[in-house]
């Protein structure tokens, strides 16, 4: 079974083998929204094992293997890497049909230039031959970067994080930008019950004392001076069930004084207290020109005994079916009719939202920025072949798939930038087809420079870049 990933993998026909080939194949890479730990760059970690590389933090590993009859011990335990790896090994034959099954064997072609079929039989040999690479220098982070062309790299980040290894970077001469993305989901989450001690943490860092909820929003706003100040362009939201609920500050900054006195809040409280501190936040974003990420619909941590055990983001997620479109449609709604709403890119984990989402985005456009609200790419259960062909035939079909900003990782791996071939291929495979099939125009040069447009130009244009450094 080797060598099936080849040159024309996924490439079905020869209109999408001249696309991939002589139009996305080279282009650099725009990650602009990832889960990297900006430390690792920093300190150009190079990496002991492959587990240690491939494994560490995969939640997305992790529930195959559980389901692949895999004792926990061999996933999140303490247990020899070798033999961690080894039973992800075990549980690669079982994945046909699934993304990893073709990721895996990706990125060890890619990285590790190694052709063979992982298995039982093959495990051995692997783990030799690829720490064997990671040994002899050559695979660091810096590295890794620069090994895919990475032009920008788009990190999350807590608000109150001081961005000392992002401000390393930028003084180092690297020819790709690492720019922090603002994060603020710790402080919209006033049902948690660390919300209080995140607030005090904000406090230390602004050297305020936030006693009422003014001072909470001016505290805020100073941490995205801070952010802008370090580069960054983009804020993001993980948003479990969109909410909407008109309010206005001086009810939200009662219902912030019950909270900091440790009182219990009514569902509505904190429906209008995300209400309003959203659209708060997205009168700064709007002011600073950066782009405003909507992650909507993870119905997270939903095996309790797990999650005492291992804690979040280990695989135990899914995506929620709560109501989206109301909510969604009166939250943008009041933001652009009050402070104008800024760049914003729509994400989903429900595909059964695909449509709400492209259309909703199609309502905002105002002609001040082609594609200014974007239906953004097939999100974690979705960036498979289906859910990438998916997301862009219902953007084509309703909007213009044109201006897309195309791929992103959302992920913590360092080998996870094969992902953007694996997309780039599945574009150029869609359009190939339409042209074989006669429902485009069989112009290569046309749907090429759509294609170079999708997987990099547009990305580009979007965030600001320039040769991959912040303009």
């Amino acid at each position: 079974m080797s060598n099936f990933i080849s040159e024309d993998f996924l490439l079905t026909n020869d209109y999408a083998k001249t696309l991939y080939h002589d139009f996305a194949k080279d282009l650099p890479i725009i990650d602009f929204h990832n889960h990297l730990p900006p430390d690792d760059i920093s300190k150009d970690v190079t990496f002991k094992t492959l587990t240690d590389i491939w494994l560490g933090g995969d939640h997305y590993k992790w529930r195959l293997m559980r389901a692949n009859g895999i004792d926990e011990h061999y996933i999140t335990g303490n247990t020899d890497e070798k033999e961690k790896f080894k039973a992800w090994a075990e549980t690669v034959p079982n994945t046909l049909g699934n993304p990893l099954f073709h990721w895996t064997h990706m990125e060890l072609k890619r990285y590790f230039g190694i052709d063979d079929f992982l298995n039982p039989e093959t495990a051995d040999r692997i783990w030799d031959m690829a720490n064997e690479k990671l040994q002899n220098g050559g695979m660091s982070t810096q590295q890794l970067l620069k090994k895919d062309r990475v032009e920008f790299v788009g990190t999350t980040d807590d608000p109150t994080d001081d961005l000392a290894f992002h401000k390393e970077l930028q003084d180092g001469n690297h020819p790709f930008q690492v720019a922090p993305s603002f994060r603020p989901d710790p402080g919209l989450k006033i049902d948690k019950e660390d919300f209080n001690a995140w607030v005090q943490k904000l406090g230390e860092v602004t050297n305020t004392e936030i006693q009422k909820y003014s001072d909470f929003l001016d505290g805020l706003a100073e941490r995205v001076d801070y952010f802008d100040h370090h580069g960054c362009k983009a804020s993001d939201h993980g948003i479990d069930e969109m909410f909407y609920k008109p309010t206005d500050e001086q009810e939200v900054a009662g219902i912030f004084d019950k909270k900091m006195r440790g009182e219990s809040l009514t569902n509505v409280e904190v429906e209008k207290y995300k209400t309003f501190t959203l659209q708060f936040l997205a009168s700064l974003y709007n002011k600073k020109g950066w782009i405003m990420q909507l992650h909507i619909g993870a119905m997270r941590n939903n095996n309790t005994k797990m999650f005492e055990r291992v804690g979040r983001d280990a695989g135990y997620d899914s995506p929620g079916d709560r109501s989206l479109a109301k909510p969604l449609s009166h939250m943008l709604d009041s933001i652009e009719y009050g402070s104008g709403l800024p760049k914003t890119i729509l994400y989903c984990l429900n595909p059964k939202d695909y449509y709400v989402l492209a259309t909703i985005a199609g309502n905002h456009q105002d002609g001040s920025t082609a594609g200014k609200v974007q239906f953004g790419t097939a999100w974690w259960f979705n960036d498979h072949i289906d859910g990438m062909e998916n997301q862009m035939k219902i953007l084509a079909n309703v909007g213009l798939i044109k201006h897309f900003v195309g791929m992103l990782t959302d992920s913590r791996s360092f080998l996870s930038f094969s992902r953007h071939e694996y997309f780039r291929r599945i574009l150029c495979n869609l359009f190939g087809t339409w042209a074989q099939d006669g429902k485009v125009p069989s112009d290569i040069e046309w749907l090429g420079a759509y294609v170079k447009d999708i997987s990099y130009h547009n990305a580009k244009e979007y965030f600001g870049l320039k040769n991959g450094v912040i303009l």
